[in-house]
């Protein structure tokens, strides 16, 4: 099992951590932000591909993050495609 710390940029929330192992993310945890949502969030995302809950996530945006362009599920698409590259 391998684990992704990820500091997002431009949302309330301040450290999102993935467990993952073979493409599976088996643990989500995330340090700040709007705590049930983000609780909801990462219990749907457990046991789920990488990649699509990257395309389930990526481009949400939030009128509460810093630009209104991004949002903490926007930026856990983010963390996670590093895990791609």
């Amino acid at each position: 099992m391998s684990t992704l710390v990820f500091k997002p940029e431009g949302v309330c929330s301040r450290e999102m951590i993935i467990e993952y192992e073979n493409n599976f993310i088996t643990h989500a945890t995330v340090k700040g932000g709007c705590s049930g949502n983000l609780q909801a969030i990462c219990r749907l995302i457990e046991n789920q591909p990488i990649e699509q809950v990257i395309v389930k996530l990526e481009g949400i945006k939030c009128r509460g993050s810093r630009n209104g362009q991004t949002s903490c599920p926007d930026q856990l698409a983010k963390g996670l495609k590093s895990l791609l590259k």
